[in-house]
Formats: structure tokens, sequence, C-alpha cells
């Protein structure tokens, strides 16, 4: 059997020179303009014209106006012959009027092959040349983006957490379009940059399982960006979280890990030394955890260049390396560690302190704040450790994050199990710490952390 014909409408227009909407829309306007016909829709619209040429319409087209243009373009045919099936030989037809120069020497059969096949060239060129995303799109995206992770560590958690997520979303969207490499590239950079603040909102939040569920698909889109800097910034969240989810081994394998990637710039070595050594601290492993602590140190000073994923919240500053220093002293315990985990902690504590208001990172020097109350508490400080945690109480009211509510957690078992435990001071601390657990509640429902 033959082929099926195709419309003859299709034919004429590929002989005419006329299978591009643009030639078309002209070919059309002039024909219009010709018959005196000033209709409020001058033109049929590119998405009809496409219809026309697929074979998706059913009949011929209903407005008298277009059907008394098109005969005038295809003199000879009636509406109801362009829109069947069937053979154009035979029929009369005005070349010299219609045709961009004389006909073609070959057969129209053939023509009409080498034809269809520079459509389909065309077609796939005009696809490909589209794009959904374009600099300003771009140059939006991110900047939405460097926006939330600056403002990340000043602002309650939840206020932040469904415009970052609508964010991702809509980038997601966005992949999901067409653009050109250079763009899909830079979409997955903002993908996984916008999971990687969804996954540290989640484990600020207390959801581990999500945070980590966050986290692998921001590692993904690092993966496909080959963004180095932001695979090992990943890397880091995830030790950071096995390290409070009580995994320090993990924490360790996934810091070495990280450590493997060479990045572009930044910090996110530091930060993952810094995690290994709390890691290793954890572990009880004096000597690595030492090594690594002095590895980090080196690290800050040769560092030229915080890097492009590294603006505030997944910036690592020196007050946090100071502070997961103090932890893992604190971890290692005895004289000498408690001296230099206070000396670590009161040194991030003022560099917390001097930042100004609108760049206050109020979970992480809460955090150094509890480090420093652990270190003079266990030095029998009882007066300055709980001056420490009252000043935790009140940021920790304004910015809840659920680190800071388990260090003061662990504050408290120590304190109960302190020699002054009975003392005014320990008493009033204690009620201080029911009080704010009463009147603090953070979090989303369940369900909303995906």
């Amino acid at each position: 059997m033959g082929q099926p014909q195709q419309l003859r409408f299709v034919v004429l227009i590929r002989q005419m020179g006329l299978s591009s909407y643009p030639d078309f829309k002209c070919r059309y306007t002039k024909t219009a303009q010709r018959l005196g016909i000033r209709s409020r829709t001058p033109c049929v619209d590119e998405r009809t014209f496409r219809r026309w040429v697929s074979g998706g319409m059913k009949g011929v087209p209903r407005s008298r106006e277009v059907r008394r243009v098109l005969e005038a373009m295809f003199p000879g045919w009636t509406v109801q012959q362009l829109f069947a099936r069937g053979p154009v030989e035979g029929k009369r037809f005005e070349r010299g009027k219609n045709f961009r120069g004389t006909a073609p020497p070959f057969d129209y059969r053939v023509g009409d092959d080498i034809m269809a096949a520079a459509d389909e060239s065309a077609r796939f060129a005009a696809v490909a040349e589209s794009t959904n995303v374009g600099p300003h799109t771009m140059d939006q995206l991110f900047a939405d983006i460097e926006r939330i992770v600056r403002a990340y560590p000043n602002r309650p958690v939840t206020a932040q957490f469904n415009e970052i997520r609508y964010l991702r979303d809509r980038t997601f969207r966005l992949l999901e379009g067409r653009q050109p490499p250079q763009y899909t590239t830079n979409l997955y950079l903002a993908a996984g940059l916008l999971c990687g603040v969804l996954a540290n909102a989640s484990f600020d939040l207390g959801q581990y399982a999500a945070a980590e569920t966050q986290a692998r698909t921001a590692f993904l889109c690092g993966e496909l960006a080959r963004r180095n800097g932001l695979r090992a910034w990943v890397r880091g969240l995830q030790a950071l979280i096995a390290y409070w989810a009580g995994r320090p081994h993990d924490a360790v394998a996934l810091s070495d890990s990280g450590l493997a990637f060479t990045p572009e710039q930044g910090t996110p070595h530091i930060r993952l030394a810094s995690i290994k050594a709390r890691a290793l601290g954890q572990l009880a492993r004096s000597s690595e955890a030492l090594t690594v602590l002095h590895q980090a140190d080196a690290m800050r000073e040769g560092l030229t260049d915080e890097g492009e994923v590294t603006a505030g919240m997944m910036a690592f500053p020196l007050g946090k390396q100071l502070y997961c220093a103090s932890s893992a002293h604190l971890w290692l315990g005895g004289d000498q560690h408690l001296a230099d985990a206070e000396r670590r902690a009161q040194e991030a504590v003022g560099w917390f302190s001097r930042l100004p208001d609108h760049e206050r990172r109020l979970g992480e020097e809460s955090l150094a704040r509890i480090d420093l109350a652990l270190a003079r508490l266990a030095r029998g400080e009882l007066a300055g450790a709980a001056d420490q945690v009252h000043r935790v109480l009140d940021s920790h009211a304004r910015r809840g994050i659920e680190s800071v509510n388990r260090r003061i957690g662990q504050f408290t078992r120590r304190l109960s199990q302190h020699p002054a435990a009975n003392s005014p001071i320990a008493v009033g601390l204690n009620e201080a710490i029911v009080a704010h657990r009463r009147a603090c509640s953070h979090g989303l429902p369940s369900g909303e952390l995906s």
C-alpha cells in the first residue's frame, strides 16, 4: 500500500516557499490587505498555522475572512480542497503570481521530500534555539539565592522555609523546560544551592531524615553542575548531620569524601576539617583530632578567596571554626583541653559579638556560648557559665534551632551532676531553662519538610 497523501495545503505552501510561519504570515497579510480585509486579527496566529501544517485540524477554517484570504493565496483551490488529502497535479494554479521565482525544474514529489526534510531541520533549529531561561532570569534567580543565604543566619528558620521551597520548585520547573547548555549547568548549581539551604533548614528544625534527603539531592545537582565547591559544601553538611545524629564514624568518612573534591575556591575544606575534628574528638582520637585542627588553622592562614558558594549561611567564617575547635577540645576533656576549649570558645563569642546587628549569626553564636558555658562549668565557674546560658536563652527565643536546643539539654544534664547543682545560681538557671522550653516551640507541621 502507498503512503497516505498529505494535505494539499501542506504540499502547496512547501512549493511556494511558505513552510515557515514568518513567510506564511507575510504572504497572508499582504493578500488580506490586497483584498481590503481589515480584521482585528489580520493574520492566522502561529499556533493555528502549526495545527494546519500538522494535520491536527478537523474540517476547514470557519472564519469567512480566513477562507477568502486562503482562496486568494491559492487561486483555483477552494478551502475544502486545500484541507483535503489528494494530489495537486492537474489543478489550475497560477504559478507565476505565487511562486518566488520560476517553478522548480524537478518532479514535485521529489521536491516535496526535499522540502519536507528542510522543514524538519528548520523545526529542530527553532526548538533548539528556544529557551525558557534568559540572562535576566538567571541574574534574578541567583540574586534571590544570595539574599536568602545572607539573611538565613539572622532570621527564624520557619519564616524562611516556604520561600526557599518555592524558589527551589521554580528552579526545578525551569530545568524541566528547554534552555541552552550553559543555562542548564547554572540551573543545576542554583537547584543544588537551594536544596542545600533546605537541607540545612531541615537540620536546624531537627528533621534529620528530611535533611539527609535534601542533601543527597543537593549533592546530585552539584555533580550535574560539575561544581566541586558545592559538592564539598554538601559533604560537609552531611558530615554535620551524621555528627549530630550520633554517628561520628560516618561524620569522619563523609568529611574525608568531601576533602577529595578540590574546591574552586573558598572555605569548604576548612569546614570539612573542623567538622572532622569534632567527630574525632567525640571518638576520643586525641592526636588525630589535634592534627586536623592544625590543618584547619593552616588552611585559614592560606585562604585568599571565600568563593561563590560560601556567602551568608554557606560561609564558614573564623567564628565557626573557633567554636568547632572548642567542641573538639571539650570532647577530649582534661585540664589542658578544657582550657583550650574555653579559650577558643571565648574567641568565637568575641568574633560573633563584633558583627553588625544585620549580620548577627544567632544560632552559631549561641553554640559558641554554650561551649564556653560547658568549659567554665567543668572548671567550677558556675556564675560565668550561667551568664552565657542566660544569653543563649534570650537569642534562642528569637531564633530557635535544634542544635542549640540539644546543647542546652547537654548543659542541663551536666549541671544536674555538678557539685553545686543545688546552689541558688544553678536552681535559678534550671528554672529559666524549663520556662524557656515551655515558651518556645519551633518546627513545621508534619509533611511540610519535602
